[in-house]
């Protein structure tokens, strides 16, 4: 097992790529403590990770709210005492809301904003000291390929969040590479996850999205997996600062 005793934290972990995730950190050897705001997932999670004999609790949190995230990151390092590995998944991404910028209400930026970029600079705030005074550690953002290319001119703000995390993991990696602290993004591409529920029911736009993607199926939770603990584990070493995709091609064309 390759993440054998590492205290992990998963946000956004009750559905989807976090859960998928979580569950994998777990069959890897580690302690994964799950946050997020869906109690009633997020409860059955770690039942299931008990179930399956191994470690994982769950801790309700908004990583949008200071407090929340301070009394997560709190909790972990008394219970456990250090903390390995901050796995930076949360997001939401409203499609019925967000829009092109003359029509976006500050309603809905700052509500994006709140959750997929705030969120994981207040997880990494809190998260640091502990790492840096251990020298070790590894932090992974999620970020979208609307991050980096203009492929969702209606997400302005979930596409200016995601950017805005690449920016943050570059600035985090350079700054604690000689904390022994490793900073790393991965970027999926279209996955069949409740988050697309909205846009996947379509299934004339799922097939013009499945249709864009090189190795022409959509994403899957399973697939992100084996990355999300290559970058969690001691064999990325020597990776800092990467923007890793997981998208079937779709960034390549």
């Amino acid at each position: 097992m390759r993440l054998t005793g590492k205290v992990t934290i998963v946000t956004g972990a009750a559905a989807g790529l976090g859960r998928a995730v979580a569950l994998r950190y777990a069959r890897e050897g580690a302690v994964v403590i799950a946050a997020d705001t869906n109690v009633s997932n997020g409860t059955s999670l770690a039942k299931q990770i008990g179930e399956l004999g191994l470690s994982g609790v769950f801790i309700p949190t908004d990583v949008s709210r200071e407090e929340d995230v301070k009394r997560l990151v709190e909790s972990v390092l008394t219970q456990y005492g250090h903390i390995d590995v901050l796995y930076n998944n949360a997001a939401m991404l409203p499609f019925e809301r967000d829009a092109q910028v003359q029509k976006l209400s500050v309603e809905t930026w700052d509500w994006v904003m709140g959750i997929n970029l705030r969120g994981p600079f207040l997880c990494s705030k809190y998260a640091l000291p502990s790492m840096m005074e251990r020298k070790a550690g590894s932090i992974i953002h999620v970020s979208s390929p609307t991050g980096l290319y203009g492929c969702a001119p209606n997400l302005s703000a979930y596409s200016a969040s995601k950017a805005g995390l690449l920016g943050l993991t570059r600035a985090m990696a350079a700054a604690h590479a000689r904390d022994g602290i490793r900073v790393n993004a991965i970027i999926p591409g279209t996955m069949d996850t409740p988050m697309n529920g909205y846009v996947l029911s379509d299934d004339t736009l799922r097939e013009k999205l499945r249709e864009a993607i090189p190795m022409g199926r959509l994403g899957l939770p399973e697939d992100i997996e084996g990355l999300a603990v290559f970058l969690a584990s001691d064999e990325s070493a020597y990776c800092t600062g990467g923007i890793h995709m997981c998208d079937g091609g779709l960034t390549a064309v």
